[in-house]
C-alpha cells in the first residue's frame, strides 16, 4: 500500500509540473498558480522588502566592525524612475596568477602597501588597526575607502597634534588592495581645525613611513584572518574600479588601459617586461616607446635536462622567431593607454603576438 501511494503522489507533482510547464490558462484561478497560488513567482519580491531600523549597539560595546548590510545607495534610493534588475550579474573571472603578501612599495615621493585581498575585505583591518591604537576615527566612508583620525596628541611632543588620512584603492588586478597614508599636523595652542585640507604629501614623511610600517606589520600578521574573514559590503564597490584593464579602443585596437598618472605607468610597464624576461632593445621615456623583441611566450619543456634541449626548440631557433614590437604610452590625463605596433612587415600571426605581448605586460604589473 505504501509503494502504491507513494507511486499516485508522484504522479501528482509530474502532472502538476506538466501543467505548470505548458502555461494553461486558468490555472491560477484554481489556486496553483499566480500571485496566491501554490506556485508563485519571486523573482521581484525583493522590491518589497521592508527596509529594517539601523542595529543598536550598547555603548559599552564595540560597533566599529559592523556594516550596514544591502545599503541602497543614495543616487538610486532618490531616483524617481528605476527599473527592477533584469538578471544577476555574472561573476568576475578568478585570477590565476596571485602575488601573495604584503609588500610596501617605493615611487619617487610615493610609498604605498600592496597586498593580495580586496577593498572590502582590507577596510575593516584598517578599521580595527586604529582600534587598536586607541585611535577613533573622525571620517569614514567605506564606498570610496577614505578614513581619517581623529587628532592624536603625542606625550613625546607636546606642541603638535597629529592626524591620518587613509587611502584604500583598487590594485592594478583584481584581488588586490593598495593602501595609501597621508599625514598632517596642527600646533596644539591653536584651535582644532573644522574644515581640514589635506596636503599633497605629508607633513612628515616620517610618521608616514611610520604608520605604512606599523600598518603593513599588522596585515601580514592577520594574513590567515583577511583571506578568509567577512568583507565589508559597503567598501566591495571600489573592487570593480580595478586599475589595470585590457579594453578595445574606438578603432578597434586592444590596448592596456592604466588608471594610474604616468611616471608610475612607465616604470612599472617597463619592469613587466623585465620581469617576462624579454629583451628590450631601447627604452625612450622622452617618446613614450620601449622597443623591444618578442617571440610569443616560450612553454617550459616536460622533459627537463637534455632531452628537453634535444627536442625542445633551439636558441637558435627562437632567436630567427624573433620579432621587433614597440610598446607606446599615451598619457591622456586621468588614464594612461598602452600600445603595442609591430615594427617589420613579416608574414605570420602578429597580430596575435602583439595581443600576447599586451597580456604578458599586464600579467606581470605589481
Amino acid at each position: 500500500m505504501q509503494h502504491v501511494r507513494f507511486h499516485h503522489i508522484a504522479t501528482s507533482f509530474c502532472l502538476l509540473a506538466a501543467l505548470t510547464a505548458c502555461g494553461i490558462p486558468g490555472l491560477d484561478k484554481i489556486g496553483i498558480t499566480g500571485e496566491n497560488g501554490l506556485i508563485r513567482d519571486r523573482v521581484g519580491d525583493y522590491r518589497d522588502a521592508p527596509v529594517m531600523p539601523e542595529m543598536r549597539v550598547p555603548d559599552d560595546l564595540d560597533s566599529y566592525t559592523i556594516d550596514q548590510l544591502y545599503v541602497i545607495p543614495q543616487a538610486v534610493a532618490a531616483a524617481e524612475e528605476s527599473s527592477p534588475f533584469d538578471k544577476v550579474p555574472m561573476p568576475k573571472p578568478i585570477e590565476t596568477r596571485r602575488r601573495e603578501g604584503v609588500i610596501i612599495q617605493n615611487l619617487g615621493d610615493a610609498r604605498w602597501i600592496l597586498l593580495d585581498a580586496t577593498p572590502a575585505q582590507v577596510w575593516p583591518l584598517v578599521r580595527d588597526f586604529w582600534s587598536r591604537l586607541n585611535v577613533g576615527l573622525d571620517y569614514e566612508n567605506p564606498s570610496s575607502g577614505i578614513a581619517e583620525t581623529a587628532w592624536v596628541e603625542v606625550n613625546a611632543e607636546p606642541t603638535l597634534r597629529h592626524k591620518y588620512r587613509i587611502s584604500i584603492e583598487p590594485g592594478l588586478h583584481s584581488g588586490y588592495a593598495e593602501i595609501y597614508v597621508r599625514h598632517l599636523s596642527n600646533l596644539r595652542s591653536d584651535p582644532v581645525p573644522v574644515v581640514i585640507t589635506w596636503p599633497e604629501v605629508s607633513d612628515s614623511e616620517d610618521r608616514e613611513r611610520q604608520i605604512l610600517d606599523s600598518l603593513s606589520q599588522y596585515l601580514a600578521d592577520r594574513n590567515d584572518v583577511y583571506q578568509a574573514s567577512t568583507s565589508s559590503l559597503l567598501a566591495g564597490s571600489i573592487e570593480a574600479e580595478r586599475k589595470a584593464n585590457v579594453i578595445v579602443s574606438p578603432n578597434g585596437e586592444e590596448i592596456l588601459q592604466l588608471r594610474i598618472n604616468y611616471g608610475r605607468a612607465w616604470v612599472q610597464v617597463r619592469q613587466a617586461i623585465e620581469r617576462a624576461e624579454i629583451e628590450i632593445q631601447e627604452a625612450n621615456r622622452d617618446q613614450s616607446v620601449i622597443s623591444l623583441r618578442f617571440a610569443g611566450v616560450q612553454e617550459e619543456s616536460e622533459e627537463p635536462g637534455f632531452f628537453g634541449r634535444m627536442f625542445g626548440r633551439g636558441d637558435a631557433q627562437r632567436e630567427a622567431e624573433m620579432q621587433p614590437f614597440a610598446v607606446r604610452l599615451l598619457d591622456n590625463g586621468s588614464v594612461v593607454d598602452v600600445s603595442v605596433e609591430a615594427l617589420s612587415d613579416s608574414e605570420g600571426d602578429q597580430d596575435e603576438l602583439m595581443t600576447e605581448l599586451l597580456q604578458v605586460i599586464n600579467d606581470n604589473l605589481l
